[in-house]
């Protein structure tokens, strides 16, 4: 019987990218699998991260962007801390998630800019240049509205605009992701037969990421399990607010503003609260951890700034309309707007993405029955 021989043809600017996309250290590993060894979070069945690496030197990029694994990978950073030539590996695997964030999004142009820093500004002037527009259409610019002598930020951005502004937002982003979504499960899905129940995958995934078990797996990081669970669970809270607004306005026609007894404002700004919190404490461990971990590239702290910015401009919203500083007030609630659309116009196209494709990858791995 002939051999089968299989030909590696190296994609060198694939291995350029991941350098340039902050896996820098790629080339001084040797393969001495510490990594693997070290690492608490990879199955065993075909562990990561040292294949990953293998295949990232080695140009690989088809069957490396359609791994599972670069997902279930959670950037705990034992191996970079126990990496004996400082090859970092969570930072390659890194740069390759967002590389594969790049190729499944849709349309990639914006996918690009939004990973390149010189294009925030660009990316930035979209979100304000519609909503100054609508602003400027009302009247609104010059001529600040009060309602009864008080700040009303409805009167200022009335709700309809706002929705119609950021349900055309959210169609947008969804429809990337759907597209994304479907290519990559096509990707990982090729010659892998899947036995496991979909929907017992589903469940298991949805449980293990509400406790967010596997960050209890990282050794170097493991304090990032809180930070984590706080920002998880302020967005699950904002969510909720935004629910019952939605409830309020169009099935009672409850307008705001809203006391801060009720039951949509108690959720909201303990959400708000949790979110400014979360972001603070990922911005601590990172400074901590830079040493051992890395510090992150520009990809990492665009998420880490953005999520940030609309907690402060959130909470200074309210806060600037209850103190009735009107000069304050208005500005701050307008780049509030900005940033939330920002935040989910551009999901598909940055670090947020990642809540969606580790989300599939981790539920493949369950339906493939590579992970119990």
């Amino acid at each position: 019987m002939a051999e089968q021989v299989q030909v590696v043809k190296p994609d060198l600017n694939f291995i350029n990218d991941v350098i340039k996309s902050g896996g820098e250290s790629l080339k001084k590993c040797y393969q001495c699998s510490t990594c693997t060894v070290v690492c608490n979070a990879t199955p065993d069945s075909k562990p990561f991260p040292r294949k990953e690496m293998m295949y990232a030197q080695w140009g690989i990029k088809d069957k490396l962007i359609s791994n599972p694994d670069i997902w279930l990978c959670h950037q705990c950073s034992d191996c970079t801390a126990y990496c004996p030539r400082g090859a970092k590996p969570g930072e390659v695997i890194g740069a390759v998630r967002k590389i594969a964030i790049k190729n499944y999004s849709a349309p990639s142009a914006l996918a690009n800019m939004v990973a390149d820093p010189k294009y925030f500004l660009v990316l930035f002037a979209i979100p304000v240049i519609i909503l100054l527009a609508i602003i400027a259409a009302l009247g609104n610019l010059s001529d600040v509205p009060r309602v009864d002598g008080k700040i009303v930020y409805s009167e200022f951005m009335p709700i309809i605009y706002i929705d119609i502004v950021f349900v055309l937002a959210a169609a947008f982003a969804a429809g990337s992701f759907a597209m994304g979504i479907r290519k990559y499960w096509k990707d990982m899905s090729g010659g892998i037969k899947l036995k496991g129940n979909l929907f017992n995958g589903i469940k298991e995934t949805i449980f293990e990421i509400l406790a967010h078990r596997r960050f209890q797996k990282c050794n170097v990081t493991k304090d990032r399990k809180i930070s984590h669970l706080l920002v998880f669970y302020s967005f699950v809270g904002l969510a909720i607010t935004t629910t019952l607004a939605i409830i309020y306005i169009y099935g009672f026609n409850y307008k705001s503003p809203y006391p801060l007894y009720d039951p949509l404002k108690i959720i909201g700004n303990i959400s708000g609260v949790a979110l400014l919190v979360g972001i603070g404490l990922i911005v601590k461990n990172r400074i901590k951890n830079a040493e051992k971990a890395g510090s992150g590239s520009y990809f990492d702290w665009l998420f880490i700034a953005v999520v940030a910015v609309v907690a402060i401009t959130g909470m200074g919203a309210q806060f600037l309309r209850l103190a009735d500083i009107g000069f304050l007030a208005y500005p701050t609630y307008f780049f509030h707007l900005v940033f939330v659309f920002f935040l989910f116009a551009y999901a598909p196209f940055f670090k947020m993405a990642h809540m969606v494709y580790r989300t599939v990858a981790m539920v493949f791995a369950k339906q493939s029955e590579r992970e119990a």
